[in-house]
């Protein structure tokens, strides 16, 4: 078996690993899990480190599986919270997970015939049998309290941060822990991997596996760093909010702005974790970001990378069009190829004001449509002293005082893109 434990070591997706893991992981075929909480209908990018560890291990050689916490998700995961989440109701959380599942079918074929095919579970599958009082008899009796007092996640909690711990969520370590125990008896499931916000919640489980399994009972645990941003912020949110792996939710446009315009610092460590391009590659652009930064070399290539892994290639191309619309020299007709979606992405923030259909039809004259129709310019002696100055593009063509825009001109059918100099954009909308 070739070395995953050394390939996360310098890709920096190795935060730390019970004794014995690397041993295990070199010396068989190892099947390995990780729980997804099913707090959205989505996953965003603070997922993809452990979809990607999901992928490196079946490169690997070995055998993932993907949980989807069901039944954990009706409880909510206390590690790094102050206080209580809100609890989902069944409605909720049964699209919830059927969202996530869709999501990590882009990233792993559940429907493979290798040896090592990945498999797909919910812990509510085999959660939703067990009454109160069994599980307190199987799993309860097996862990002291003592020993999940110890936990950061609870210590934490009960030091002062928030208003303490309720029961139900102070039980997540224990169903967390069975959810190990029934995949090492039902899938001979040997590791659970995590942020290393779960170490604890993991060792739960670890725990679990040798005081049911048996005397010979084994289980390992391995887990990744928390990614932050160089200012030390939290990774994964823009100034709108999540990026979202659907595109629905996070334009393919949006979620390559995102990778482009990470800082050097943030592209050197994020190009390792984020791709899945070799050392010797990795390094040689390194090196020719370092000899010239301006081109931003590093952050294309991994904008690239990532947005195929999660997109495709031909989401990829439609984002570097869009990309180029706006910073380079693009022409009507390539304005003309953006969905209506895309082109307010691109042009996020850029003043609108509505046109009506009926005033296109026999076609305005450019004055009216820079001052009365849009208010883009205060006066119509304004429009034409741009006008002659040759600083007044249509949908970035350049136009004179004699343009009439008529319902040809429109992008989608629906908008007009106006622009004065090189910076300063409007849209009409038609209505």
């Amino acid at each position: 078996m070739k070395n995953l434990v050394e390939e996360l070591k310098w890709r920096g997706l190795y935060a730390d690993s019970m004794p014995g893991t690397e041993e295990q992981l070199l010396k068989e075929v190892t099947t390995a899990y990780i729980g997804f909480d099913p707090t959205a209908d989505s996953l965003h990018i603070g997922s993809m480190v452990q979809i990607i560890l999901l992928v490196h291990l079946k490169n690997f050689g070995h055998q993932p599986i993907a949980l989807v916490g069901g039944a954990t998700g009706m409880i909510g995961d206390p590690s790094g919270k102050s206080e209580d989440r809100n609890l989902l109701n069944e409605e909720t959380l049964a699209k919830n997970v059927a969202g996530i599942k869709s999501v990590l079918s882009r990233f792993l074929d559940f429907n493979s015939t290798d040896k090592n095919a990945p498999v797909m579970v919910n812990n509510y599958d085999w959660m939703k049998e067990f009454s109160f009082i069994d599980f307190a008899r199987e799993v309860g009796k097996r862990i002291t309290v003592n020993y999940m007092m110890a936990k950061d996640s609870v210590k934490k909690r009960f030091s002062g941060e928030g208003d303490g711990m309720s029961f139900t969520e102070f039980t997540y370590q224990l169903i967390q822990g069975y959810d190990f125990y029934h995949l090492y008896k039902n899938h001979n499931c040997l590791l659970q991997m995590g942020g290393s916000d779960q170490w604890g919640n993991i060792t739960t489980g670890t725990e679990l596996v040798r005081r049911m399994g048996g005397e010979n009972s084994k289980a390992f645990a391995l887990t990744t760093p928390l990614i932050t941003k160089a200012d030390g912020s939290k990774f994964g949110k823009s100034e709108g909010g999540n990026i979202w792996l659907d595109a629905d939710k996070t334009s393919v446009y949006k979620f390559y702005q995102f990778w482009v315009n990470t800082t050097d610092v943030d592209a050197e460590k994020y190009i390792k974790i984020f791709t899945f391009l070799d050392k010797e590659t990795i390094e040689v652009l390194i090196e020719e970001h370092k000899t010239a930064p301006h081109l931003r070399v590093l952050q294309r290539k991994l904008a690239e990378e990532i947005t195929t892994f999660v997109h495709s290639k031909e989401e990829l191309e439609k984002a570097i069009q869009a990309s180029n619309i706006l910073f380079g020299n693009a022409t009507a007709d390539d304005l003309k190829q953006l969905d209506g979606a895309t082109f307010l992405e691109v042009f996020d923030g850029v003043p609108q004001a509505e046109i009506s259909r009926e005033d296109l039809e026999n076609g305005i004259d450019i004055v009216s449509v820079l001052n009365e129709k849009s208010g883009f310019f205060k006066s119509n002696g304004e429009a034409r002293r741009a006008l002659t100055a040759n600083s007044i593009s249509v949908n970035r063509e350049k136009i004179k005082e004699d343009f009439m825009l008529a319902a040809n001109d429109l992008i989608n059918n629906e908008f007009v893109l106006l622009q004065s100099g090189k910076k300063n954009y409007f849209i009409l909308r038609v209505v």
